[in-house]
């Protein structure tokens, strides 16, 4: 009886460990356009993968090009572009807001968080956390602000 009990133990702890796998496997993959030195747009893939999100890196010299051809417009410039379902995501943009993208499925070119703000994903310096915005780009090129931070 103790081996059984075990043994259920065992499947049960298995079946936990996978929940965060299983649930983001009904994200779509975010495939990311970086410069291969920069360091913060590591930890920003690392914050997308750590949300459930899968995740294909591609290092490319430059990624202006990538953003004109995505039609973000370079005014939301950051460090780093990435595309995921239908939307381009533009700079350190928080996993929480991706996802309500994809829920909500604005008609918008995507997000963009402009220049490289302290204390968003992949931009952590200690405690220190610089307000900023989480702009929804239409195709337009006009932003409204679609989450700001730190939260209240």
């Amino acid at each position: 009886m103790q081996r059984r009990a075990l043994l259920q133990f065992a499947l049960g702890a298995v079946a936990l460990s996978t929940l965060p796998a299983q649930a983001g496997a009904g994200l779509p993959e975010v495939e990311v356009f970086k410069n291969p030195s920069c360091g913060c747009c590591g930890a920003w893939v690392d914050h997308m993968k750590a949300a459930g999100f899968s995740v294909k890196v591609v290092e490319v010299p430059d990624t202006g090009p990538v953003r004109q051809r995505l039609g973000m417009p370079e005014r939301f410039g950051s460090c780093h572009t990435a595309t995921v379902g239908g939307y381009t995501l533009e700079g350190h943009v928080p996993a929480d807001e991706v996802k309500r993208l994809l829920k909500t499925r604005p008609r918008a070119v995507g997000l963009a968080v402009p220049g490289m703000p302290i204390g968003s994903p992949g931009m952590e310096m200690g405690p220190r956390l610089d307000p900023y915005k989480v702009l929804l780009v239409d195709r337009t090129g006009q932003a409204t602000v679609f989450a700001s931070y730190p939260r209240a």
